[in-house]
């Protein structure tokens, strides 16, 4: 009866609209209404399927006999079903056909407790046409998960935040909160979770800094890289080896000459302090030549004792020069200091602190400071424009002696030669013992007055020849050129961290060691780290209130005997 209903259903649906205009019942409404209609008699199908299955008869209800069974082809290789299956809930389209795999079909009735006649598949349009003659799986699958009233639904990631929502969350920070548990779904407790301890404070900590270490590891890598760099390049000698390099640090140009046992064993014997000027004296130009990787050479002044007969006091500079060039060819700029100096600022570097603006640091023109008095330039008419100039050719290429001068002139006690074939004639006549034997009782100042006479007489000298400012290389503490009283052009000054200082003159009446270890002291507290300045601090506050308790009595014990006085 069932199977007439449906074929009369189209005309059903004409007979309503013309009945009832005004409110019309499409199809399509109709067949929401019973889908409606049968999630309700759900319960009753499945008491009906169950007595259906026990009579197992395969016969159905409202249908007619042509289209209760269908018997299907045996599959080969396999026992025959003497049994026919129903396809009475079959999905297909047509009445009495199977699913749209061979051998998939039910045997229960498509009984399903519904009283209203329902539209066959075929009747349905899909996208404006009917739908083709076979059912998919996938659609008859959609289909009964719809009549059972579970709603089908399919992920979608549209949207920015749907489909990068899981990676935002797991890139932010876990936090314990001890023993809640906010899942919903049981199964999930814990799952992708550990809570060490129970949730305790320690753990918590200890997990947030692992996940934080996680998510940071390329960050952490790097700081340990710079970490590395640092040690190996600032604190191993390694950092000799690449400021060593031309192209990186240039300290190999530079050679630091330093004379020890000044005297050669004419002089008197040296005593305890004279020892300890000496070893504080070569350990700081060490240090220094260490950390910029410039070569050292310590001239022990003794061996010239060997050469009585060539012996020259206080001119042996010239001879040691001279030998050092050869001993370093590959240097280009020798650096001459006396063993009463200290280099009061290891952080500068001859580079940095002269060579790398030597127009700047260095003046050609006597007059700017001219202590000797000395008539530049010279005015002779048949000299060439170079040596007629107050400033020679104006290039810094072209100079090839730097000396500082202080109260008395020229003071050779730092200075500077570059390697050229200027160098070496200018070495050649200033050691010449022609000059020494005509002149060495007129020149007080031997070698250094030697050259003043040189540079006043010889214009090819003036052209090579510049002068550094004293405070620049050659600093003098307060004892030295003190006749006209402090010059801020020759002594040192503590506020502007003055590069070198020169003890000149200390034994002669003054204490050489006093101001050595002075100076050193001060030199080390000037240049101490941010962890050696916090620790200084913390003792000068420290003595501070332990020194304040005595005055403090005193004071008092001192009122208390006036008021007895009085």
């Amino acid at each position: 009866m069932s199977y007439h209903l449906l074929l009369s259903f189209p005309s059903r649906i004409q007979q309503i609209n013309k009945l009832a205009p005004s409110h019309t019942i499409t199809a399509r409404n109709l067949l929401d209404t019973q889908r409606r209609r049968r999630s309700s008699s759900v319960k009753s199908a499945a008491k009906f399927q169950r007595a259906t299955v026990a009579q197992n008869s395969g016969a159905t209800t409202g249908l007619t006999a042509q289209g209760a069974a269908f018997n299907l082809p045996p599959i080969p290789s396999t026992p025959a079903n003497t049994q026919t299956m129903s396809l009475s809930r079959s999905p297909s389209p047509r009445a009495g056909g199977g699913w749209s795999s061979p051998g998939l079909t039910s045997p229960f009735d498509t009984l399903s407790g519904r009283s209203s006649p329902r539209k066959a598949y075929g009747d349905l349009h899909v996208n404006g046409g009917p739908i083709a003659n076979g059912v998919t799986w996938a659609s008859a699958k959609a289909r009964s998960e719809e009549v059972n009233g579970y709603p089908s639904f399919s992920t979608r990631n549209n949207g920015f935040f749907s489909r990068h929502a899981r990676k935002i969350s797991s890139s932010l920070p876990r936090f314990n909160l001890g023993n809640r548990q906010t899942y919903a779904e049981k199964e999930k407790l814990g799952r992708g979770r550990w809570y060490p301890n129970a949730g305790s404070r320690m753990a918590t900590i200890k997990t947030f800094l692992g996940s934080l270490t996680r998510r940071m590891r390329l960050r952490i890598l790097l700081v340990f890289a710079i970490i590395l760099a640092v040690i190996l390049f600032y604190v191993t000698p390694i950092h000799r080896a690449y400021r060593r390099v031309s192209w990186l640090g240039g300290g190999k140009k530079f050679v630091i000459v330093l004379a020890a046992n000044q005297g050669g064993g004419v002089m008197e014997w040296k005593g305890p302090r004279e020892w300890a000027i000496e070893r504080d004296s070569v350990k700081n130009k060490k240090k220094y030549a260490k950390k910029w990787g410039y070569d050292l050479e310590i001239v022990d002044m003794s061996t010239k004792k060997r050469y009585a007969h060539e012996w020259r006091e206080s001119w042996e500079k010239v001879d040691t020069m001279r030998n050092c060039m050869r001993k370093y060819p590959s240097a280009e700029w020798f650096w001459w200091l006396d063993l009463n100096t200290f280099i009061m600022e290891p952080t500068y570097s001859l580079q940095s602190h002269i060579f790398n603006q030597l127009s700047q640091t260095t003046y050609r023109d006597i007059n700017h400071y001219n202590p000797l008095n000395i008539s530049h330039p010279l005015t002779q008419p048949y000299l060439d424009p170079t040596s007629l100039s107050a400033v020679g050719d104006g290039d810094p290429k072209t100079i090839d002696l730097i000396v500082p001068q202080d109260c008395g002139g020229f003071n050779l006690g730092s200075f500077f030669l570059r390697r050229s074939a200027w160098t070496d004639r200018l070495l050649d006549i200033w050691w010449d013992p022609v000059a020494y034997e005509q002149k060495h009782m007129e020149w007080e100042h031997k070698e250094q007055d030697a050259l003043e006479h040189l540079y006043s007489n010889q214009p090819w000298i003036r052209s090579h020849t510049a002068f550094i400012a004293q405070r620049k290389i050659n600093s003098f503490p307060k004892g030295a050129c003190s006749e006209k009283g402090e010059d801020p052009r020759i002594h040192y000054k503590e506020k502007d961290r003055d590069f070198v200082v020169n003890m000149a003159g200390c034994e002669w009446g003054r204490d050489c060691w006093g101001e050595m270890y002075n100076f050193r002291e001060l030199s080390n507290k000037l240049n101490r780290t941010l962890w050696e300045k916090f620790k200084d601090g913390i003792s000068a506050r420290w003595k501070a209130l332990t020194e304040t308790k005595p005055k403090e009595e005193e004071k008092k014990e001192n009122e208390k005997e006036e008021e007895k006085k009085s």
